[in-house]
């Protein structure tokens, strides 16, 4: 192997390591900006009660507009963990899912930049929901497209199978190794001729 190929060899697991950070904070990250936009009030409402009593004020958060973008959120903050622990096709079909899972968050968001809210209206919380969305869908679509050759979690530490070399015939002029039945036959055969007995008699 020539002094160009083993570097260019040892860089390529390492580019795929980074590849996967990236695309797993992309995920995360966005993820939980979605999750925690839209636990936030985008809406306020005040209903003003006669003097002396103060207006009640009804916060309406994206969860309550969008009970469903809170929980495609948390999905995609879990798949962008279980990126982690998959590998090959299965680790491309998951980035599939959270591309799409990824778009739908930013549709939420952006429903919520668009549509008519009553009240006092916080355009930063769908924003900030798109945004997360968006780059969710970016990390896997990215992990869609590449994932297939990035190393698994724990990868660069398992360790090969190890075989054990055959063993080697004896050199010439090598005595080989005595098997224990044939030591056992010899110290039988000094007892008997201890007890006065012909050994190879029988």
């Amino acid at each position: 192997m020539s002094a160009t190929t083993q570097p260019a060899d040892r860089s390529r697991p390492a580019a795929g390591r980074r590849q996967l950070a990236y695309a797993v904070v992309l995920c995360l990250a966005g993820a939980a900006l979605a999750l925690w936009a839209s636990t936030r009030g985008w809406s306020v409402e005040l209903t003003v009660r006669p003097a002396p009593l103060p207006p009640v004020r009804d916060a309406h958060s994206g969860a309550a507009l969008l009970p469903w973008l809170p929980a495609l959120a948390l999905v995609t903050l879990a798949g962008g963990g279980a990126v982690l622990a998959t590998r090959g096709r299965l680790r491309r079909l998951l980035g599939v899912l959270l591309g799409v899972l990824g778009l739908a968050v930013a549709a939420g968001g952006g429903y919520g930049l668009v549509t008519d809210l009553d009240g006092v209206v916080s355009r930063q919380w769908p924003a900030l929901c798109l945004l997360g969305g968006l780059l969710a869908a970016a990390g896997g679509g990215w992990t869609a497209l590449r994932g297939g050759g990035w190393p698994a979690m724990g990868a660069r530490y398992e360790r090969p199978a190890r075989t054990s070399p055959p063993s080697a015939p004896p050199a010439a002029g090598q005595a080989a190794p005595a098997s224990p039945m044939a030591g056992r036959r010899t110290t039988e055969a000094w007892d008997a001729l201890d007890r006065g007995e012909d050994p190879t008699a029988g």
